[in-house]
């Protein structure tokens, strides 16, 4: 009985990965003789009879009738298109009517060829049952490339690869995330302790403290903190044609700082030399030169080929991984209390902007997704109907969010590339509380870093319930709904079992702990230590 709930969960992961579910994108292959070409096609799964591999699919001449709509047989002469796939235009009537016309003929095949997005061809009950033939749907640009490529005729195979419903991209951003959210962690600690270790009284003779780092102490900082990512969420949803490019600029800029943060914090840790070079009386670093070259070319490359879908997210997510780490290495909480604000106001936004808001859209998308992947990212709008655009020129989208295209999805990527994405939120957010949690290590002594491991083993626990129930539920989830409880119980749960829940609820306070530690705060902020 004890090994029960075992079997069932890895029953439950080969289900998932070995699952697949039907494709609404399918692949046109065109060929004459050894040359082919492959197109993107939309079609109706529940209706549209498509083989699922290319070795199965039946392979018919292609008929040209784009100028006909096929809405009327009258201007079709009989036998013309018997036993073959017909291409004809979009408009004057339905798919459906469409479809029970060309049946009527003795056509194999109809395809669609439409200047406007490729919307899921749909049609009553009634007519459902009547379409006997496959139907599709394909961008007439498409067809003019195919055209020009085959002037002699083309052969025609349409099949539909299924789509797995586990992808391996999963992993890699699961990897991804943990490691990023670790090392900021592990960083921030790393850095308190080296500033404990240095004293108040060297910050004090510099001058600066830790300029670099700001902190949020105070629950009203938290409320206006939200509440302007709130406002910037809402006017990027209106206004996100103009705002876009802003925020592309400011990413550029601060991934660009960031990166060169964190590559030095790695060189000195390494023990790489600076070597200064004196010029005018002026001393000059060359690490810092080469640094500073690379951090600024890097982000360069990334503003200029930024659509370049194919492989342009590797320098996205390097960029993104510099600057969560560096977001996490300067942002402060101060204590737990202010965590778990800060988490749980977060939770209700990120819950609010991604399933209430479709019932305040027009188009039923909600504002989170809709910002996230750009208004022409596709997806389904009210109807949740599959859209591809006519114009596969690249559109601008946000750098908020680790990007990973999905390796299994053949026919989609052919449409438009297809990605598991993250956004930097859900990692920076559940972040703060790991940071937070290696402070506390640290400025109680704790060598083993209980709090720190804790933190981060309840993280990656809670990505992969968010990741589990997005492949269950088919759909996108607010992933701090799942990031918020499983870090905030865990911690709580662990500073009960080590009576340390009132010093780690309130943080450190001025009184120095034991005669072998330094004073944590020099404002001497409030709050003592105690037991749960």
């Amino acid at each position: 009985m004890t090994g029960m709930p075992m079997k069932e969960s890895i029953f439950l992961l080969l289900v998932l990965f070995c699952s697949q579910i039907a494709s609404q994108e399918a692949i046109l292959r065109a060929s004459n003789g050894s040359t082919f070409r492959e197109y993107c096609l939309v079609f109706n799964s529940s209706w549209s009879n498509i083989s699922d591999s290319l070795r199965a699919a039946v392979g018919y001449p292609l008929v040209n009738l784009t100028s006909s709509q096929l809405c009327s047989a009258d201007l079709v002469t009989t036998g013309l298109a018997k036993g073959q796939a017909v291409v004809v235009m979009d408009g004057g009537c339905k798919s459906s009517q469409k479809a029970l016309v060309a049946q009527d003929l003795g056509v194999s095949v109809l395809l669609i060829a439409s200047n406007s997005n490729l919307e899921l061809p749909s049609a009553n009950d009634s007519k459902n049952n009547k379409v006997k033939i496959p139907l599709a749907l394909l961008r007439y640009r498409d067809l003019l490339d195919a055209l020009q490529v085959f002037p002699q005729g083309m052969e025609v195979r349409l099949y539909a690869p299924p789509v797995p419903a586990f992808d391996a991209s999963i992993i890699l951003m699961l990897l991804i995330a943990v490691f990023t959210v670790t090392m900021g962690g592990f960083w921030s600690g790393a850095a308190e302790k080296a500033k404990q270790e240095a004293g108040p009284s060297s910050e004090l003779c510099e001058g600066q403290g830790d300029s670099s780092e700001l902190s949020l102490y105070s629950p009203l900082k938290v409320l206006i903190f939200v509440a302007m990512m709130c406002v910037m969420l809402v006017l990027m949803y209106f206004f996100y044609k103009w705002l876009v490019y802003v925020i592309i600029v400011i990413f550029c800029l601060a991934s660009a700082s960031a990166l060169y943060n964190c590559l030095d914090s790695l060189m000195t840790a390494v023990g790489c030399g600076t070597l200064s070079v004196s010029c005018h009386e002026r001393s000059v670093s060359v690490r810092s030169l080469l640094l500073a070259a690379v951090c600024i070319t890097l982000p360069v490359i990334w503003g200029v080929y930024r659509n370049e879908d194919r492989w342009i997210w590797i320098l996205q997510d390097l960029l993104g991984i510099a600057f969560c780490l560096n977001f996490l290495k300067t942002i402060s909480l101060s204590n737990f209390k202010i965590c778990v604000i800060l988490l749980s106001l977060l939770l209700l936004y990120d819950v609010f902007f991604v399933f209430i808001t479709p019932f305040l859209t027009a188009n039923g998308e909600s504002i989170m997704v809709q910002v996230a992947l750009g208004p022409s990212g596709g997806g389904g709008g009210k109807s949740g109907r599959v859209f591809v655009p006519a114009d596969p020129s690249p559109y601008e989208k946000l750098p908020v969010v680790m990007r990973i295209p999905q390796f299994s999805a053949v026919a989609q990527n052919l449409c438009m590339m297809q990605f598991s994405i993250l956004g930097y939120g859900d990692i920076i957010i559940p972040g703060l509380l790991v940071s937070y949690c290696h402070k506390f290590d640290v400025w109680t002594g704790n060598s083993r870093r209980t709090y720190f491991i804790c933190s981060a083993v309840a993280y990656a626990v809670g990505l992969v319930v968010t990741f589990a129930v997005m492949l269950l539920s088919e759909m996108g989830q607010p992933a701090l709904l799942y990031l918020v409880p499983c870090t905030l119980l865990s911690c709580t749960a662990l500073a009960c079992a080590r009576r340390q829940l009132r010093s780690f609820w309130t943080g450190p306070s001025a009184p120095v702990l034991d005669e072998s530690r330094k004073p944590l705060l020099s404002d001497g902020g409030s709050g003592g230590v105690g037991n749960c």
